[in-house]
């Protein structure tokens, strides 16, 4: 085959409850100028079957022992053969059938940007339901600056230019795509916004131990590359954000 404008990567461990609406989507997709590589962590139930019996013949299945979510995502871009990588996680799926065209007809249209984006929903339960929108929205206008307030973009609702990506930090344990989207901005020459939702998110939730970490981890990356005064009044204003949204829900319940 030849090289493709798009590899899709999805890392996967023990994956087997969450695998096959991330292949299912893949295999619907229109466009045909793809890879999917699953970069497996030498999981012990039933996802590599699953992986093979849904796989297509742009399917590519590795399967060892990794250090992690993000050292399993560099052994994916390392072995990636497209233009532009994206990241679709076991459980995520893309939202319509039509999706992976418009990302290809984007990198098309506006000669090669360094990433191209759109818009996150969260779904759930086994009917993969919508249960809302993702709390941070994607801007129609995308620079380093944008980062300053958070993931404002999905990690996986973006294609990136592989030649500007550099691997994952592992120091990182469960915000390295913060910091590795922002070394992507640094180097991306302009980026362009898909008016549309994307990326169909599967909301998990957290446990409050694990989004705790990862919320001091991505304060130290903030004030890396946004200065720590800075850093520290923008958290003023995610306070009253989050707390807005928490008299938001409650009202509605």
């Amino acid at each position: 085959m030849a090289k493709p404008l798009l590899s899709i990567i999805t890392v996967t461990y023990n994956a087997a409850g969450t695998l096959r609406p991330t292949l299912e989507s893949v295999a619907r997709q229109t466009c045909t100028d793809y890879e999917h590589l699953i970069i497996d962590g030498a999981s012990t139930d039933d996802t590599l079957k699953i992986a093979i019996g849904a796989g297509t013949e742009r399917t590519r299945i590795t399967s060892e022992r990794d250090k992690g979510i993000y050292d399993a995502m560099n052994r994916g871009m390392g072995l990636a053969q497209g233009s532009y990588l994206i990241f679709l996680n076991a459980g995520d799926s893309f939202h319509s059938d039509e999706t992976l065209q418009h990302f290809a007809d984007a990198i098309r249209e506006h000669d090669m940007p360094g990433i191209v984006y759109g818009q996150t929903v969260l779904v759930g339960g086994d009917d993969r339901h919508v249960t809302g929108p993702r709390h941070l929205t994607a801007p129609r206008e995308l620079t380093l600056k944008s980062f300053a307030d958070g993931m404002l973009v999905c990690h996986q609702a973006m294609a990136v230019l592989k030649r500007i990506a550099g691997p994952y930090d592992l120091r990182y344990r469960l915000s390295a795509d913060y910091d590795w989207v922002i070394k992507c901005l640094q180097h991306s020459r302009h980026n362009i916004y898909l008016d549309e939702v994307v990326i169909d998110y599967l909301d998990e939730g957290m446990t409050t131990r694990n989004h705790k970490a990862s919320l001091m981890e991505r304060f130290k990356i903030m004030c890396h590359y946004y200065g720590t005064a800075a850093t520290i009044g923008r958290h003023f204003k995610f306070a009253a954000r989050h707390l807005q949204r928490r008299l938001t829900t409650n009202s509605k319940q």
